[in-house]
């Protein structure tokens, strides 16, 4: 496997970790869960996890597997989801999958879609959809030189629909939202808040890589909605910056939104655009820091991931 020298990962798994274990909480809240990975690791510790992303695609795959305490999809309901994915209709109901896939695969995508709203339960529902997201995320995955190694669509999701873990039940009411991050902070009472710190976004469409571009549209039926998010992030942490200054103001207004959270850890990659003295300051006006965690992966990545505690 190779790596781009510039490849810079939205977090690091095992570093967070390792840095959480040293921490005494019983509950977090997450304002920006992009992935719902370190969630579903806390939920073992038996950990009361409170997540959010504003995006709908990633709050869905939140909703899979950090509030989902049992469910999980039976042999009708991957039958149902999968009968008749590669017939087409009329027209698509969801014209922007062609912008992201060829005809066929677009097809698939869009009536999987359809038939995930026959799911009864919205835990099976965001199951269903986060396998239909990984699928997406296999057909990206192959160059033109590679393609002839691609197994039907349908056959991937059955795969790995057998290999999703069992749901964790940790005995608490984990919850998921799909709010801002400072309303969500605002509104969450929580031992603790893990904020990871949104990239820039300056420089991509959006501030959204691909991959979350077609999720999204994928699961919203369409792409006609992108204002409405910009209107909802507009003004907040997570919104496209161009200027350093301007990133730190919104990250004090966030910072000062979780003043009544007793603890933060405020996990950061940092890749020249923001430095860890630079969130050292803003965090230092608002409540003392505590420690600084760094590990250095500036030789395979050009980066060093970073965790601040206060």
């Amino acid at each position: 496997m190779t790596h781009s020298p510039k490849a810079t990962p939205a977090s690091w798994l095992a570093f967070e970790l390792n840095i959480l274990r040293r921490m005494d909480f019983r509950s977090v809240a997450m304002p920006f869960t992009s992935e719902p990975t370190l969630g579903a690791y806390l939920k073992r510790r038996e950990v009361r996890v409170l997540a959010n992303d504003l995006l709908q695609s990633s709050w869905t795959k939140a909703v899979a597997s950090i509030q989902n305490n049992s469910e999980r999809l039976s042999d009708e309901d991957v039958n149902n989801i999968l009968n008749d994915v590669y017939i087409p209709r009329h027209k698509l109901y969801n014209p922007a999958l062609r912008n992201w896939f060829n005809e066929t695969d677009s097809w698939w995508f869009d009536n999987v879609r359809q038939n995930l709203d026959r799911l009864q339960s919205p835990f099976t529902f965001a199951v269903a959809a986060s396998l239909a997201m990984a699928v997406g995320d296999y057909v990206k995955s192959f160059t033109p030189d590679t393609l002839e190694l691609r197994q039907p669509l349908s056959t991937v999701y059955r795969r790995l629909w057998t290999i999703l873990p069992e749901p964790v039940n940790n005995g608490q009411n984990n919850s998921c939202q799909n709010k801002g991050p400072n309303e969500f902070i605002a509104e969450s009472f929580t031992d603790l808040m893990f904020l990871r710190l949104p990239a820039s976004g300056a420089g991509t469409m959006r501030g959204f890589s691909d991959k979350v571009l077609w999720r999204e549209e994928w699961l919203r039926g369409g792409d006609d909605f992108w204002s409405d998010v910009e209107t909802t992030r507009n003004g907040k942490l997570g919104m496209p910056v161009e200027t350093k200054s301007q990133y730190l103001r919104l990250l004090e207004e966030t910072l000062r939104t979780a003043s009544h959270i007793k603890n933060w850890a405020i996990s950061h990659v940092e890749s020249g655009f923001i430095s860890t003295q630079d969130l050292v300051e803003v965090i230092g006006k608002i409540r003392r820091v505590d420690t600084i965690f760094t590990k250095d992966f500036s030789e395979l990545t050009g980066t060093k991931a970073v965790i601040i505690t206060a």
